[in-house]
């Protein structure tokens, strides 16, 4: 029998779609890339095509296992870590999507979910989900799927349609069709699923107008879901093992094992999970409670503080505003300046998330005089990243009693020696980048090799984690307060400024 080297693990992001490969001491062997493409409709709509993000995702796969020379018989298991709020609908019989995937950047169904509100469905929302109504969750966008294509209701009712998160849809495209399921973790963040006696709820099913029917089976982070078809790799059948939702998958691939252990991806978004261990934590601050994965049945939790806007605000500096030709460049540009020159920038493209959960502030670029230059609203960007981090790490301690001995970080723009510096600084503790960045990634292959037998317990996997670089604070506490006071006035500047 041949010698099971590796996990792949596929990592569906907003932007790319990545194939990974890893080694039984959980490094990288080989990743491959692809980006695709970004829809806008319409003023606050995001869209995806399905069928783009499937093609480019077994694109991608195949690619990896071309570059490490592997052979498919070698693989243990396919894990999926995935964007997780983004939906699709499709045709059973012909495996087919019906619209394109709704993005969880999508603000289409902000009105849907002031009627939530107004019809007081905000508190059993909280109590059931452990989130707070917003535009942001899956359930509404599956709604307006279903009402905005013709005859979709009717043949949803019928049990003709299926819809998920892009897990769900992956894992349909891999089996042919043979599973329609999702994990414990993608399925709290559908606004549909009560995550404390883990089913779907009648009464937010029937509120926000999502038939029963389409909805995937919700099983364990890690488990084996089906076979992938032979046909997409070379005849050989692989098991399709774990699906996680991309925030989690990087909580588990930091091994933040223990309740109190926190990481922060900085990706499109920025997320910060605190894992609270078996015990659901309710926020009185405005963060989210969430399943963090569920294995063997038993679930684990954590409590969730949700950027909407991070890395993108690079992204946004080099395409719109064309300041930048590179991502690299704009470290070397903040460091030309010591400071923002009084400048602040509060990226609210889609509205505030926690703690503020505004779906009608906007972004707003302040204290800009005759003297700004290219490097101060540069560095104002970057800066407005740790200052919304820290927005979320002051309700966390307050939410969970623990004070922050440092934080774990991850993700593309953690890269970035300047943002990681200036993250140390606000928070005043250590910020702790690991060797491997990719742990959403890592946690998707470390919950599939668990299924298979690959990796035998939790224990292997902390012994894999290595330490890149440790940012301790070197910023004065009065002078990190007093700069932190300035964002707060600058984020209260952009509150409730689009008209509804």
């Amino acid at each position: 029998m041949t010698q099971k080297k590796y996990v792949l693990a596929l990592d569906e992001g907003t932007s790319s779609a990545r194939a990974i490969l890893f080694d039984k001491a959980g490094q990288i062997v080989s990743i491959a890339q692809r980006e695709f493409r970004q829809i806008y409709p319409n003023p606050g709509w995001v869209e995806h095509d399905p069928i783009e993000i499937w093609n480019v995702q077994l694109s991608a796969a195949r690619e990896a296992l071309t570059q490490a020379d592997a052979r498919p018989e070698e693989i243990s298991a396919i894990g999926i870590a995935n964007q997780r709020e983004t939906c699709v609908v499709w045709d059973r019989a012909t495996g087919l999507p019906i619209h394109n995937a709704l993005v969880w950047q999508d603000r289409r169904t902000a009105g849907d979910c002031d009627e939530l509100k107004a019809n007081g469905m905000g508190p059993y929302v909280r109590e059931t989900t452990g989130l707070v109504i917003d535009a942001y969750f899956s359930g509404t966008k599956i709604a307006w799927i279903l009402d905005n294509v013709e005859g979709a209701r009717e043949r949803a009712e019928r049990g003709e349609l299926a819809a998920g998160t892009i897990d769900s849809w992956l894992i349909w495209n891999l089996t042919e069709g043979k599973a329609h399921v999702t994990d414990y973790s993608n399925a709290s963040r559908t606004m549909l699923y009560n995550i404390f006696n883990a089913s779907w709820d009648d009464k937010l099913l029937a509120a926000v107008r999502v038939p029963r029917e389409v909805l995937p089976q919700v099983r364990n982070s890690s488990e084996v879901y089906g076979l992938s078809a032979g046909k997409f790799f070379d005849g050989v059948e692989i098991p399709v093992a774990s699906a996680v939702g991309d925030q989690q998958g990087a909580l588990f691939g930091q091994s933040c094992f223990q309740p109190g252990m926190v990481k922060c991806t900085y990706g499109t978004g920025c997320s910060l999970l605190m894992n609270t261990g078996a015990r659901p934590m309710p926020s009185r601050n405005n963060l989210l409670t969430t399943v963090a994965w569920g294995l063997d049945g038993k679930l684990e939790y954590a409590l969730e503080g949700l950027i909407f806007t991070c890395g993108s605000v690079v992204q946004w500096l080099r395409d719109e505003l064309k300041l930048i030709h590179l991502s690299s460049e704009t470290e070397l540009a903040a460091r030309q300046v010591t400071d923002t020159n009084g400048v602040y920038f509060v990226p609210a493209f889609t509205g505030l998330s926690a703690p503020y959960w505004d779906q009608y502030a906007r972004g707003a670029l302040l204290g800009v005089t005759r003297g700004t230059n290219r490097n101060h609203i540069i560095r104002a960007a970057l800066e407005s990243m740790a200052y919304q981090v820290k927005d979320v790490i002051d309700c966390m301690e307050a939410d969970s009693g623990i004070a922050l001995s440092d934080l774990n970080v991850d993700g593309g723009a953690v890269s970035n020696n300047f943002v990681m510096q200036f993250q140390a600084d606000l928070l005043g503790v250590p910020v702790t980048r690991p060797k491997v960045i990719d742990t959403t990634a890592r946690g998707a292959a470390f919950l599939a090799g668990l299924a298979t037998g690959f990796w035998a317990d939790k224990a292997d996997l902390t012994s894999a984690f290595t330490l890149d670089r440790k940012f301790t604070p070197a910023m004065g506490r009065a002078e990190a307060d007093k700069r932190y006071a300035g964002w707060s006035r600058a984020v209260q500047r952009s509150r409730d400024w689009e008209q509804h």
